[in-house]
Formats: C-alpha cells, structure tokens, sequence
C-alpha cells in the first residue's frame, strides 16, 4: 500500500491551490476593434497600442513581435518540418465586420492543423491590406489569415500573401456578402456552409516559412506559431479595395508597420526534390 505524509499531502494541496488561482491565458484577438486604429500619428495608433491598456504593454515590450521581414538572410531551410497536416471541414460559418477588418468565422466544426505534434483548430479568417508580413523586404497587395487555436489555448496562424492579378476565387464567393455589410452597417451576416479548403487549395503541398511571433493587433500576445505559404496568390485590386471600403474606418491601410526580428530565424520548409533551387538560403538538414 502507497502511505502519504500529513506534511507531503498539505504540500499537494497548496500547489494545487496554485495552479487553480493561476489565470488561463486566453491570448484572443479582439472581437471589438474600435479601441486602436492604424493611423499614423494618431492617439491610438501602432506606436502607441502598448500604451492604451496595461494588458497591451506587450505590443511595444515584446521581442518577439509580428509582422516581420522575412529576409532571405535569415531564413534556414530545415527538412525537418515536413509537409502540412491540415484536416479541414466545410461547416457553418459567419461574416462579420469588427471595426478595421472583415473577419469569416467558422461557427461549427472546421477541422484542424497539426504542427509538432499539437492539434489546433481553425477558427477564423480574415484580411489585411497591404500584406502584414514582407518578402526580403516587400510588402504585397494582401494577406489572409487563418488564425487556428489548440485545447491548451495556444494560437496557430497560417498567412497566405496575394499580389494583384487575377480575382481570388475565395473572395468572390463572399462578395455578396461583404457588400451587404459594407452598405447596410451590419455587424454580421450568417453565409452559410463554408469550406476552409477553398482559402487556399493547396496549403498541404506548397512550401513554406516557420517562425515565433505574436499577434499583429492588440493585445500582441506572444509565442504564436506563425506559418506563412511561400507560394504568393493573386488577388484583384477592386477585392482589395471591396474588403477595405466595407470597415470604412477611415484608414488607409489595416496593416501593422513591420517589427524588429531582434534573435529570430525563420524556417524554411520546401520538398526535397525542390532544394536545388535554393540559392540564397541557408540549407539545415
């Protein structure tokens, strides 16, 4: 028979004690975007969101801030990540309008990715205007966000960038549907059953770009997993303009301004047989 101590059983209880007062952190982007804005030079604008809630600090502390510039000289190729493993499911899902960007959230089951070994579940995309994130120094058109969170509350992100070209497929499926918001002040609009996939057909074949970072809006939580598709999509210049005409929150842009990359090293991982092509990289194995 197992004997516990009267002292042994007292230390248990007070560290379960502990653990139960500890707050769960819950590092959620905002529903309700209207406390912050993106002007430059505005009161509440970036410079100035660590400074409006004392929960924001990390926004102008933080050293592992995102977006960032995802410079050639920087990037390791590491084969070890392998392919993405998404399960996505087409559920019911809901357009909404929260104050700087339009934001599709899945109110049902959307199935889930798994990196190293945790499952997180998608939750939501939505867009910024121009792209968040630069290519060895360029910003393009646009960025979607599929923004996945894991039972422990730790949040996943994977960032599809899009220059102008030809109309995102996705996008005009939703236009109807932005256009309502944009033109009746609706907050939201149910649009039905969507399927994740179609945000981007391809995400578990395509290569693509690992780093620790944060969340690019208030409150700027940090250690978020960030996964950004190397492969850049296209995106016409009246789905840009649609996307940003129906916040109307006077901004030019919903973008955050590029952070300091400080220690980080972004990975790289790209197919085997894709490694000759590699030049200006940095090859790990």
């Amino acid at each position: 028979m197992i004997t516990i101590s009267s002292s042994s059983l007292l230390h248990i209880l007070l560290l379960a004690l502990f653990f139960s007062l500890c707050p769960i952190a819950k590092p959620q982007e905002l529903e309700n975007e209207s406390e912050f804005s993106y002007i430059d030079g505005s009161p509440n604008g970036p410079e100035h969101w660590g400074d409006l809630h004392p929960e924001w600090a990390t926004c102008s502390r933080g050293m592992m801030q995102s977006p960032i510039d995802l410079a050639y000289e920087r990037v390791i190729v590491d084969q070890s990540l392998g392919k993405l493993r998404r399960n996505y499911k087409a559920t019911n899902a809901t357009l909404k309008n929260r104050g700087h960007d339009i934001m599709l959230e899945w109110t049902g089951d959307a199935g889930n990715l798994l990196i190293n070994g945790t499952v997180y579940f998608l939750k939501q995309v939505h867009w910024h205007s121009p792209s968040e994130h630069a290519i060895n120094g360029k910003r393009y058109a646009l960025e979607a966000h599929m923004v996945h969170q894991s039972q422990d509350q730790k949040i996943a992100v994977v960032g599809i960038i899009y220059k102008i070209g030809a109309p995102d497929p996705f996008l005009k499926k939703l236009k109807d549907y932005i256009q309502q918001i944009g033109s009746s002040g609706m907050q939201e609009i149910d649009v039905g059953v969507v399927n994740p996939r179609h945000v981007q057909q391809n995400i578990g074949r395509n290569e693509y770009y690992r780093y620790m970072g944060s969340l690019t809006t208030p409150p700027c939580t940090e250690y978020v997993t960030w996964t950004i598709i190397k492969k850049i999509e296209t995106v016409s210049r009246a789905q840009v303009n649609l996307l940003r005409e129906a916040v109307d929150d006077d901004a030019v842009n919903n973008a955050r301004p590029l952070q300091p990359i400080n220690e980080r090293f972004i990975k790289l991982y790209v197919p085997f047989k894709a490694l000759q092509s590699l030049e200006p990289y940095t090859i790990s194995f």
